[in-house]
C-alpha cells in the first residue's frame, strides 16, 4: 500500500505514541476525566487508527480532517512547554512535566519531539494552500488543549493520593510537595 501523506499518518503514530507514554507511566489519557479509562481508550483506540488510514489512502474530502489534525498536534505538543518547565540546551527540552522522573523525561522529550516534527513536515509538505486555515483552527486548539491539560494533571494528581497504586509515583511526590 502505498502511502499518500506519510507525514500526516507519521503525526497520527506520534499522537499515539505521546498517549501511550503517558499511560505507560500513570499520567492517564487525554480527556480520561471527562470520559473515563474505558470511554478514553475507545476515543484514541478508533481516532487515531482511522485517521493514520485516512492519511495514509489519502481521499481527497477528508484533507480539512487531516489538516486539522496537524494543527491540533502541534498545538498538543506546544501545550507541554506552556505548562511545564523547559530550558534550552540547544533546543528546548522539558526539566519536569507530569510527575515523571529524571530517566523518564529525555524519552517524554523525544516523543514530544518526534510527533511535533512529523506534524510540521506534514504541515509543509503535505498542506495545500486551501487548507491553511484548517491547520490555524487546529492550531487555535492550543487554548483548549492547554485548559484540559492543566485540568488532567489536577485530577490525576487526585487520582494518585486516591487510588496510589495505578497512579505515578511523581504524581503522589508533586501532591505532596504542594501541601
Amino acid at each position: 500500500m502505498t502511502v499518500h501523506r506519510p507525514f500526516t499518518a507519521a503525526t497520527q503514530v506520534g499522537t499515539a505514541a505521546h498517549h501511550a507514554f503517558e499511560l505507560a507511566a500513570g499520567v492517564g489519557l487525554v480527556f480520561q476525566p471527562e470520559l473515563g479509562l474505558a470511554g478514553s481508550s475507545a476515543l484514541w483506540s478508533t481516532i487515531l487508527p482511522v485517521a493514520f488510514v485516512t492519511a495514509a489512502r489519502s481521499p481527497d474530502r477528508m484533507e480539512p480532517v487531516l489538516a486539522y489534525s496537524r494543527g491540533a498536534a502541534l498545538g498538543g505538543v506546544a501545550v507541554h512547554f506552556m505548562l511545564w518547565p523547559w530550558r534550552a540546551r540547544p533546543v528546548p527540552l522539558l526539566d519536569e512535566a507530569e510527575g515523571l522522573n529524571a530517566r523518564q523525561l529525555p524519552w517524554y522529550n523525544a516523543v514530544l519531539y518526534g510527533w511535533a516534527l512529523a506534524a510540521l513536515a506534514a504541515v509543509a509538505r503535505e498542506t495545500p494552500p486551501r487548507s491553511r486555515k484548517w491547520v490555524a483552527l487546529g492550531l487555535a486548539t492550543t487554548v483548549i488543549f492547554r485548559k484540559s491539560a492543566a485540568y488532567h494533571f489536577r485530577w490525576a494528581t487526585e487520582q494518585a493520593r486516591v487510588d496510589p497504586q495505578w497512579w505515578n509515583r511523581g504524581l503522589q511526590e508533586a501532591d505532596a510537595r504542594r501541601r
